[in-house]
C-alpha cells in the first residue's frame, strides 16, 4: 500500500487558473490538471492508494469554504482523504479548530510563506495547542517555499522554536523538515517528535543526505509524500524504492506510519 501525505487539488472551476498561475510563479510544470480526477490519474499511473489533500486558507474569510470542500472530499472517498485550513488570523482558533474535528477532518494544514507569517508566531503557537488539545495532525510548510523564497518564514530555526515551545503531539514538517535547509534540519531538528514527509525533494537533496536525514530522524517518523502535482507520484515512489533502506523500512514509509497517524478511520477513503 502507498499513501501519498501531502498533495493537493482545487475546485475544478478555479483548477486550471490556479495551475497556472503557480506553476509561472515557481517555474514548475506540474504533473496533474489539479484536479480531483487528475489526481486519481495520477495515482492510478503510480500504484498509490490513498492521496491526503492539503488546502491552504490564504485569508480567514477562506475559511467555512475550505473546510466544506474538504468535508465533501472526505465523504466522496475515492482514494482521497482532505485536511481542512485555518489562516492564523482567524478569529477564536480554538473554536475553529473545534469546527474542523467537527467536521470529521483529521488534521489541519498551514502554510507560513503563503500566509505571510513565521513559523514560531503567537498565532501559530495557538494553533499547534488547540490542534494537540483536539488530537488533530497539523502539517506545516518547512523551510522555503520555491515560489516565494524570500523571506523564509518557516525557517527550520523557527519551527524548532515553535516545537520547544509547545511539543505539538501530531505536527508533520513538510519537504523533510525544511525545503533547501536540510543542514539545518540534520543539525537541529532531526529527531525532535516531530514527523516528516518527503514532499518535492526532486533532485534538491541527493541521496546520502536524504537517507542520512531518514536515520537520524528515525523510520518510524517518516511519511511518503510528494506535493503532487508539484512532483510526480510514480517518480518519488521510485525513487524511495532506490534507497538502501529494508522492505520493512519502505513499507512503514509508504504506508504504515501514516496509518498508524491517521488512526481509527482515516484509511477508510480507499
Amino acid at each position: 500500500m502507498i499513501i501519498d501525505f501531502h498533495t493537493h487539488t482545487f475546485p475544478d472551476r478555479i483548477a486550471k487558473a490556479s495551475i497556472e498561475s503557480l506553476s509561472k510563479c515557481s517555474g514548475i510544470t506540474p504533473h496533474t490538471d489539479g484536479t480531483g480526477e487528475g489526481l486519481r490519474r495520477s495515482m492510478e499511473e503510480g500504484g498509490v492508494d490513498l492521496s491526503v489533500v492539503l488546502p491552504v486558507v490564504t485569508k480567514p474569510s477562506q475559511f467555512e469554504t475550505v473546510n466544506k470542500v474538504a468535508a465533501k472530499i472526505c465523504e466522496a472517498g475515492e482514494g482521497l482523504l482532505s485536511f481542512g485550513g485555518i489562516h492564523p488570523e482567524c478569529s477564536d482558533i480554538r473554536q475553529k479548530v473545534r469546527e474542523i474535528k467537527n467536521l470529521g477532518l483529521k488534521g489541519i494544514k498551514i502554510h507560513p510563506a503563503y500566509q505571510e507569517v513565521c513559523a514560531d508566531d503567537i498565532r501559530y503557537l495557538r494553533i499547534l495547542d488547540a490542534a494537540t488539545e483536539q488530537g488533530l495532525i497539523i502539517t506545516m510548510h518547512a523551510g522555503v517555499d520555491i515560489g516565494l523564497p524570500n523571506p523564509v518564514y518557516a525557517s527550520v530555526d523557527r519551527i524548532l522554536h515553535a516545537v520547544r515551545e509547545t511539543k505539538p503531539e501530531k505536527l508533520v514538517l513538510a519537504h523533510l523538515g525544511g525545503w533547501k535547509e536540510w543542514d539545518a534540519v540534520e543539525e537541529l531538528i532531526a529527531g525532535e517528535n516531530v514527523w516528516m514527509d518527503t514532499a518535492f525533494l526532486e533532485d534538491y537533496i541527493d541521496d546520502g543526505q536524504f537517507l542520512r536525514i531518514i536515520r537520524k530522524h528515525g523510520v518510524e517518523k517518516i511519511l511518503f509524500g510528494t506535493d503532487c502535482p508539484w512532483s510526480g507520484q510514480k517518480e518519488s515512489a521510485e525513487r524511495l524504492r532506490g534507497l538502501p533502506l529494508t522492505e520493512e523500512e519502505k513499507e512503514r514509509i509508504f504506508s504504515g506510519n501514516a496509518a498508524k497517524l491517521l488512526g481509527s478511520g482515516g484509511i477508510n477513503n480507499i
